[in-house]
């Protein structure tokens, strides 16, 4: 599955529990359609203990959300905002064209 978010992006939820908040993409997974959020959809995690004497703890850590549910932050505008594509020229050959992404709204390009 393609994806327009990528890694590093900065995003804002726009549905569900998180509703309105944003962090940058820790992690894109293309195969599944899902991204991890920093500070976004946070779960617990109960760790037994290992050794004698040791203590037992909770592990809290952002778990992955569907692409979906996000909107990419335009870092020129600074508006919430759809991805779209244009084609650039490349000089080695006619044939290959290079994709850029950029704001539906400012129309400037995303740079990673």
């Amino acid at each position: 599955m393609k994806m327009k978010i990528k890694k590093n992006d900065k995003v804002i939820v726009i549905v569900g529990k998180d509703k309105g908040k944003s962090g940058t993409v820790l992690r894109a997974i293309p195969a599944l359609g899902k991204i991890v959020v920093e500070g976004v959809n946070i779960k617990t995690k109960h760790v037994r203990v290992r050794r004698q004497g040791e203590k037992g703890q909770k592990i809290f850590f952002p778990a992955a959300l569907n692409v979906s549910n996000v909107k990419l932050v335009c870092p020129k505008c600074g508006v919430p905002t759809r991805v779209g594509y244009r084609m650039l020229d490349s000089r080695d050959a006619v044939l290959k064209q290079k994709k850029d992404r950029m704001c539906k709204k400012c129309k400037q390009p995303i740079n990673q």
